[in-house]
């Protein structure tokens, strides 16, 4: 009886690894947004997130999660961000360290500019994840709109993100 319930578990697991495995999420084109918030982390996000702002497709840009030692002109010189967009809608977010906090810092910024559509632009092995996050953390009747940059992840990246997560779904499911 417990061999069987472990079996069907680990089965259970199988399945669902394999299925995020092979339904990463693909990029959004020509659905406007509010505002396009990118999580640092992976190649791609940041210039992702500054094409959206630059075709009209949001009108601000949040990054979060940037390093405090990491000046505006800095970050506007490594991205390449022009001078009239980095002072109009270019916001960076120095407080964020991981997925969750990430999606702390941009409520936060989501509240205090009353936006209630968000682009969300992510790799596409880590949006499952952020995508849950960031739904737990703003504000209630938030469109989020799901832009994945495609990247080519092994195995062991996407076996570590589908355990985080299960870990994430566990924890959102906690009493706090």
């Amino acid at each position: 009886m417990i061999l069987r319930f472990v079996a069907a578990l680990l089965l259970v697991y199988t399945f669902g690894f394999l299925g995020f495995a092979v339904t990463l999420p693909k990029p959004v084109s020509g659905e406007k947004t509010d505002a396009v918030i990118v999580p640092t982390g992976g190649p791609g996000r940041i210039a992702r997130g500054i094409e959206v702002v630059e075709e009209g497709l949001a009108k601000e840009l949040f990054v979060s999660g940037v390093d405090p030692e990491v000046k505006e002109g800095e970050f506007a010189a490594e991205f390449n961000v022009p001078r009239r967009l980095m002072r109009c809608c270019v916001k960076l977010g120095y407080l964020a360290v991981d997925t969750r906090s990430n999606a702390g810092e941009a409520a936060q910024w989501m509240k205090e500019n009353e936006f209630s559509s968000v682009r969300l632009v992510t790799t596409d092995w880590h949006m499952a994840r952020a995508a849950s996050e960031f739904s737990e953390a703003l504000p209630e009747g938030t469109k989020i709109v799901k832009d994945a940059v495609v990247s080519q992840p092994d195995l062991a990246t996407l076996y570590l993100e589908y355990n985080k997560l299960l870990a994430a779904s566990i924890s959102q499911g906690l009493p706090v």
